[in-house]
Order: structure tokens, then sequence, then C-alpha cells
């Protein structure tokens, strides 16, 4: 196959500035913000309508209500950290040969079989669940933390964005693994975090997903065994 046309498959690397720069790491950043955002935001929607709804009603009675900008804010603000936190270890990863700087994919079938038993133990935890919960309930939510004021907007915005990122973040992490710039690999997580948080079969997507995952590392740990010289 010619150079040229390598050179033009997806998971080759394509230009832009080195992975150790500042500049990658803010490009990097953007890139996972825009990601996150258009992952999360089916799946939050329902808790920002309900606000949006809530505090209109309120509004119109006379109350002095901080705007639901303040709310989803301070839940995107904190996806935007996760974004800084995601560009960062994709720049160091890259820089250090660990991810093909392409689809920027896990090189190693170990680390990758190693991350997928990760995630995949974390969809039986307790954790997983409560914060599952309490996304999939956000009347639960907006009653037990409501707060008058643009503190209490705030508030919720920062509760609920901890919760969100406490359900979602071993799922996102599995970028690494398809690989970030997959986009059929990025619509397939996006599909089973709004599965997990608004379909009423949740629990059960969440356990096989779960299984899936934890077998699939272990099968990648097996062939990078065999693999071995």
């Amino acid at each position: 196959m010619a150079e040229g046309t390598m050179a033009s498959m997806p998971g080759m690397p394509m230009p832009g500035p080195p992975a150790g720069t500042l500049a990658y790491f803010t490009a990097a950043s953007l890139m996972w913000l825009l990601m996150m955002t258009a992952m999360m935001l089916p799946s939050a929607s329902p808790m920002i309508l309900l606000y949006a709804r809530v505090t209109g009603r309120m509004r119109a009675d006379g109350a002095s209500l901080a705007p639901t900008f303040v709310f989803a804010g301070v839940y995107l603000a904190l996806w935007s950290l996760f974004a800084m936190a995601a560009g960062g270890l994709q720049a160091a990863l890259v820089h250090w040969g660990v991810l093909h700087a392409g689809l920027l994919s896990l090189r190693a079938q170990a680390a990758a079989g190693i991350l997928l038993l990760l995630a995949g133990a974390y969809q039986f935890t307790s954790a997983k669940q409560a914060c599952l919960d309490r996304c999939r309930a956000p009347l639960s939510l907006l009653v037990n933390w409501w707060r008058p004021g643009w503190a209490g907007a705030a508030r919720l915005g920062l509760v609920h964005g901890l919760y969100c990122i406490g359900c979602c973040w071993a799922l996102m992490a599995l970028l690494f693994v398809g690989g970030v710039m997959n986009l059929g690999w990025v619509v397939a997580l996006a599909v089973l975090v709004a599965v997990e948080k608004l379909a009423p079969f949740s629990r059960a997507a969440t356990l096989a997903s779960g299984i899936v995952a934890t077998a699939t590392g272990v099968g990648l740990l097996i062939l990078a065994l065999i693999a071995r010289p």
C-alpha cells in the first residue's frame, strides 16, 4: 500500500503540537470537554429541565431564585475539570508511547485488559449503584439538596455533577481502550450511559456491561500472556 494512502488511514498520527506541550494539553482538554458535553447532555437534561421548570414556577409566584445557568454551569464546570484531567492523562500517555497517537487507544493488550477489568468491577460496586440511583431520580435529588439563592443552585449543581462523575468515570476511561478518536466507540459508550440513567432496565444494563467488560479484560490478559516470548 502506498505511503500516501497509509498516512490518510484512521489511526495514523495526525498533524499537531507534540504531546508533551501545553498546546497539546489544551487541545486535548477541549476535545474531551466537547466529548463529555455531547455524551452527558442527553442523560443530564431531565435534571436540568426539571430545575428550570420548578424554578420557573416559583419565580412566577414572586420568588427570587437563581437562573438555571448557575446550576447547569457548576455541573459543566465539574465535567470541565474531568476533561482537563483526561486531557492531561492523554497527553502524558501519548508522550510516553503508551497510547497510539492516532486513535488514542492503548498499545498493550495487558493494559487494556487491566482497564477493562477495573471498569467492569466498578459496575458491580455499591458506589456505582448509589450514584446511579441518584442520577436516575432527579426529583428526589432536587428535594433533598434544594437550597434557595445562587449558592443553593451552585451547591445543587455540584452535588449532581459529583454523582454523575461517580456514575460514569469508569466508562469514560474505557475510551482509552476502544480509542478516544473512534467515533463508533464514543457513540456506544454514550448510549450505554444514557441507558443506565434513563432506561427502565438500567440495573440489568449495568450488570451486563460489567460482565462483558470483565470477561473481555480477562480475555485480553490471557492473549497478552500467550503472546509473551
